[in-house]
């Protein structure tokens, strides 16, 4: 077997290993947010209920990562030329903003039941807390490589931790519960959850705003990635720079090179692989140019559109 073949096996047998992960997590996740959602409502408990919410918006966050791990594997086509691997990081902003939504939900629910408090059964919130808690924990072993690798993912995995999280609360809720009845401890607890889950949604959604409003890549300065162009020999100016991210893996550049007429042989090759070296830029579109075809100087912001023909491709 070739080395080309055994490398695709490999990948091919770890997204097969992944999804069967995601498919059990999701089980799991499902079966305990009907047992949360009844023990929440028998013992009365808010913060019961606001896990088994949060719960099953975990189980809707890896069904969506596992759904959209597999659309990204489509192979490129004429009308989808980058192919579908920024399915996952649409499917990462959905999860995001449907945690930011629950949070909202849970500071409103909490808020009321302040206003209109209400009996908590404490034994029942310890048990089944404590229950989730270690299937949180199955969970999270069960997604945590695959979130260090993908966005997509993460968003899922945040969603499993916050929820762990969570249920710790609501066992030390029960508890304050059962030994001093305290029940404003429920509502508190809410608010902790809901505050947790909001922070890390905006820590998250801001990069996965930035791949999607095709921002340069966090830690790639365009200016720096510019001024590495011009230093390459037959290279007079580097104008209509622009830098952004296919995926959270694959970087793309596109400009516009004047080059100078005394230029070497294959200068377009030697800015490629300088890009590919330096900057890990996998993927360079570079038009061209010569003194007299160079655009104006309005460019050199990289806000113009620019020409579009003629472009010759690495």
């Amino acid at each position: 077997m070739s080395a080309h073949h055994h490398h695709h096996d490999h990948h091919h047998f770890a997204h097969v290993q992944g999804d069967r992960r995601l498919l059990l997590a999701i089980a799991v996740n499902l079966a305990l947010t009907v047992a949360q959602a009844v023990a929440g409502i028998i013992s009365g408990s808010l913060a019961m209920i606001a896990d088994a919410v949060h719960n099953f918006s975990d189980a809707g966050a890896l069904i969506l990562a596992w759904a959209a791990r597999r659309i990204a594997r489509r192979p490129a086509h004429p009308g989808m030329s980058f192919g579908y691997g920024r399915a996952e990081i649409v499917a990462a902003f959905a999860n995001y903003v449907a945690l930011v939504l629950i949070a909202l939900w849970l500071v409103w629910e909490g808020i009321l039941r302040i206003l209109a408090p209400q009996p908590v059964e404490g034994w029942i919130v310890v048990i089944v807390a404590g229950i989730a808690l270690a299937v949180d924990a199955t969970t999270a072993a069960l997604t945590w490589r695959m979130a260090r690798e993908s966005v997509n993912v993460r968003a899922a995995f945040l969603h499993n931790l916050a929820d762990a999280l969570g249920s710790v609360g609501v066992m030390v809720a029960g508890g304050l519960i059962l030994l001093f009845g305290w029940w404003v401890v429920d509502p508190i607890v809410t608010f902790g959850i809901a505050g947790y889950i909001l922070w890390h949604a905006a820590v998250e959604l801001g990069p996965v705003m930035r791949m999607l409003m095709l921002g340069a890549p966090p830690g790639l300065d365009p200016g720096e990635v510019r001024e590495a162009m011009r230093s390459v020999e037959g290279v007079e100016d580097v104008h209509h720079l622009h830098l952004w991210q296919i995926d959270e893996h694959r970087t793309s550049l596109e400009a516009h090179v004047v080059q100078a007429p005394d230029a070497p042989p294959g200068l377009r090759r030697r800015i490629v692989e300088m890009l590919g070296q330096r900057f890990d830029i996998g993927h360079a579109t570079l038009q061209m140019e010569s003194r007299e075809e160079a655009c104006g100087e309005g460019a050199e912001r990289g806000d113009a559109p620019g020409a579009r023909g003629g472009a010759a491709r690495s």
